[in-house]
């Protein structure tokens, strides 16, 4: 997991200590930040922190230099992995519990992404809370999306409330929280159609089910392999929609690491879980330091 950024960052630090000075190594850290899906914002807030904090320092002796260059890699990641806000999501939906009402999650996200599977996994992990919760089949646009939805939560024993294809997707989120009032379950959980974030009329629906439906929270699913398309997504949904949290699936094949980085800096939204395989309990609560620990290589 994010062995290139890994060693990405070693090289410079190795580079750096070599030439004993940062501006004739920063510039390959950019290209190397890039080129492991960092944005270009990201890239560049990197690279400019390191820069500031080496300005009047001169590069002396090898082990003290280096110490520092990995404090200072280490500040910076930490700053960008670390969101305005941060959420609780169980002690967020132990509120609404003792309210007696249902917590409600939209899931945004492109078709491809794995958003339908990781659904499946929050609705797990929830019941391994003791907390219940029914499925929204609220994607009535793409052929087989209610199948799709049906299936994995089938898998782990969770309710779906859908409607005919081509039926109001919002009416489908609406009954849907109508039965979790009446039959007393904790949390709804609302998938969305995945179609390009370009499609204007996507958006128009999106806007409405959120409207209708009054969620606590709308988590942003994102493809950690998608690179830069997975925060272009991140940023438009964001932009017309709105975006609460964010959860990155496929990490465990993720070789770069520049997603985490990039939706983290650009959204300034949490980061609540990862996905790490294929099974139902491959969802993990997002650990800052242990990403941080993986990408500088702190062992």
């Amino acid at each position: 997991m994010l062995d290139k950024l890994k060693k990405g960052f070693s090289s410079f630090i190795k580079k750096t200590l070599s030439e004993k000075k940062i501006s004739n190594s920063i510039t390959d850290l950019k290209l190397l930040l890039l080129s492991n899906d960092v944005a270009i914002d990201t890239a560049d807030e990197i690279c400019d922190r390191i820069v500031e904090s080496f300005k009047d320092e001169q590069i002396g002796r090898f082990s003290s230099t280096k110490k520092m260059l990995f404090e200072t890699l280490k500040d910076i990641i930490t700053e960008i992995l670390t969101p305005d806000e941060e959420i609780d999501i169980l002690k967020e939906i132990k509120k609404k519990i003792e309210k007696n009402l249902p917590f409600v999650i939209v899931f945004l996200g492109v078709n491809g992404t794995g958003k339908t599977t990781t659904m499946a996994k929050i609705a797990h992990y929830l019941k391994k809370q003791n907390i219940s919760s029914v499925a929204a089949a609220a994607d009535t646009f793409r052929a087989g999306a209610i199948e799709q939805l049906s299936y994995h939560m089938n898998n782990v024993d969770i309710r779906v409330i859908k409607h005919d294809y081509k039926s109001d997707p919002a009416s489908v989120a609406f009954d849907t929280i109508e039965h979790a009032k009446a039959k007393g379950i904790d949390v709804v959980l609302i998938d969305t159609a995945g179609r390009q974030v370009s499609d204007k009329n996507l958006m128009i629906e999106l806007e409405k089910i959120v409207r209708v439906a009054q969620p606590d929270l709308i988590i942003f699913v994102g493809d950690s392999l998608a690179g830069n398309d997975a925060l272009f997504q991140a940023k438009e949904f964001k932009k017309h929609v709105g975006i609460d949290a964010n959860i990155l699936t496929k990490l465990d094949a993720d070789a770069k690491g520049g997603a985490a980085l990039s939706i983290s800096f650009e959204t300034r939204k949490p980061i609540i879980f990862m996905g790490v395989g294929q099974d139902y309990n491959d969802l993990e609560v997002f650990n800052r330091d242990l990403i941080i620990s993986n990408i500088l290589d702190l062992d």
